[in-house]
């Protein structure tokens, strides 16, 4: 590869501020007229028992039910008084809380922010009356045919570890669920030493990490906090390992008469976030199957020979294991087919060094990725936070495009042939009835 392949800007590198209470800051000015803080929690469903699944996708919403000092529905109000923009989002690993505003306001407003992320009161009426908002999430979901798959793809890639479940959790754990356990999940967890707050936006570093250390620095780690949410919850990487791979073909098959096509998801154990390293040739290899109408997967089975309507691969990355993930929509009678097909196609990245013309395309469509997604403050908050949350190095956001360039034919061949096995892997097919 020339170094004419790909030229990245820079990216200044942003503050980073440790509090005495263990909270981190991340921050940096931008010349954009707005303010974005994103506060990333390191808890997730991962950490839940099934007793308790789905705690910390309700705790999201629970959030946002008043404080102490807000009284339910004032944060939604004075933000919206203000035309600030705020969300939230729950995943695996984490649960990140983030609003934007504009510069002006972010002094004002950011101590609300934190404010119901650390001080959420979860009355017993609004448990109660969130509980039906969450329960219906679950039965749309569960009425959804491709986060049906997913879910299923999901069990099967995952005998032991938390990632089997799902993140929303189950009705009959929500059904039983209590406001206690919620608190003492919030308790546990919700500390500022689990806390990445992440900050960019027009205004100077040293104010931007001044005005969030304030609103923090009254919340001390709370070492009384119940023991009750700490023997229901534990770390996920004290406790578990990443599973071996697949040692044969595995087959899931279902019925779905809901399905007008046949659905077949393909995949294969692979690093996760804890192998940061190892991530990055896989990234590549997704992006050379089916990144694009002339990526090698999207070429053969949809634009060719008309097998497929649809074929996606990603290389799902959690924290402490990731996924190769292969999704395809096709007419039942091509399943076979299109499964050969897949197996034929990871044999041949095994077996012949992937092209040049084919790495430079794909270090093309990271570069410019790369660029797309860091031309907002939200966009640089979410990367930055990701990043110093889920691997304590903030390095490793800056660093991905080189990463990708840096890689050789021989590096994607060795990828392929250690985790990608065309003769072992785990496969779920669903059929119309």
């Amino acid at each position: 590869m020339t170094s004419t392949l790909l030229k990245t800007p820079p990216i200044s590198t942003p503050k980073l501020h440790r509090l005495a209470n263990g909270l981190t800051i991340v921050a940096q000015q931008m010349p954009v007229e707005a303010v974005n803080l994103s506060l990333w929690v390191n808890v997730g469903s991962a950490v839940e028992s099934n007793a308790i699944n789905g705690v910390a996708h309700f705790l999201e919403h629970m959030v946002f039910k008043g404080t102490p000092q807000l009284t339910m529905g004032e944060f939604e109000r004075r933000i919206e008084a203000r035309g600030a923009i705020a969300n939230a989002a729950t995943s695996q690993d984490y649960t990140q809380f983030y609003i934007t505003t504009a510069p002006s306001d972010f002094a004002a407003l950011a101590p609300l922010q934190i404010d119901i992320v650390l001080n959420s009161l979860i009355p017993d009426d609004a448990f109660e009356l969130e509980r039906l908002v969450v329960l219906e999430e679950i039965r749309r979901s569960d009425d959804n045919p491709r986060r049906r798959t997913f879910q299923r793809a999901m069990e099967m890639a995952f005998d032991r570890l938390p990632y089997r479940r799902s993140v929303l959790g189950t009705v009959d754990a929500i059904a039983q669920l209590q406001p206690q356990q919620m608190r003492d999940f919030h308790a546990t967890w919700y500390q500022p030493q689990s806390i990445t707050a992440s900050v960019v936006g027009n205004l100077p570093e040293t104010e931007l990490i001044e005005i969030v250390a304030n609103s923090f620095a009254k919340h001390t780690p709370d070492s009384q906090h119940p023991s009750r949410g700490a023997q229901q919850c534990a770390p996920t990487d004290s406790r578990l390992h990443p599973e071996p791979p697949f040692t044969q073909i595995v087959r899931h098959e279902f019925v779905d008469p809901s399905l007008q096509q046949a659905r077949l998801v393909m995949l294969w154990r692979v690093p996760g976030l804890v192998q940061l390293e190892q991530t990055y040739a896989l990234d590549v290899l997704a992006a050379i199957l089916s990144h694009g109408r002339t990526s090698r997967l999207v070429r053969e089975l949809r634009e060719e020979k008309g097998w497929v309507s649809n074929i996606s691969v990603s290389n799902l990355t959690q924290h402490l294991q990731g996924l190769f993930y292969v999704s395809a929509q096709m007419p039942v009678e091509n399943l076979e087919m299109v499964e050969a097909a897949i197996a034929s196609q990871i044999e041949k990245i095994q077996s012949a060094p992937v092209q040049e013309s084919e790495i430079a395309r794909v270090g093309t469509q990271v570069a410019n990725r790369f660029i797309f997604a860091n031309e907002t403050p939200s966009e640089r908050a979410g990367l930055y936070g990701y990043y110093q949350s889920l691997t304590g190095n903030l390095a490793s956001a800056l660093e991905y495009p080189n990463k990708i360039q840096a890689l050789t034919t021989a590096d994607l061949q060795a990828a392929a042939v250690q985790y990608l096995s065309p003769s072992a892997y785990g496969i779920v097919t669903t059929k119309p009835e």
